[in-house]
């Protein structure tokens, strides 16, 4: 499941926040994913980069499942 696998990658450190820095990434990253709530815009970046994703659920269900003590739109595992 995405959500277990983000969660190890933050415990192991190989988590990017943020469509910049997906963007950044680019093929370096392994899998991004992102809220079903997400910006129109950000979705158009990261189509237009040629960066494939998974939608996962709202941003605050998964900040509450990740326990993070912010709302983040896309997650990109290294």
């Amino acid at each position: 499941m995405s959500i277990k696998e983000i969660s190890e990658a933050i415990e192991s450190g190989n988590i990017m926040f943020g469509v910049k820095q997906a963007l950044k990434g680019g093929k370096k990253v392994k899998d991004v994913f992102i809220a079903k709530d997400t910006r129109d815009s950000t979705v158009e970046k990261l189509e237009s980069a040629g960066i494939e994703f998974d939608v996962l659920k709202s941003k605050a269900e998964l900040a509450k499942e990740l326990n993070l003590d912010f709302r983040c739109e896309v997650f990109s595992i290294k």
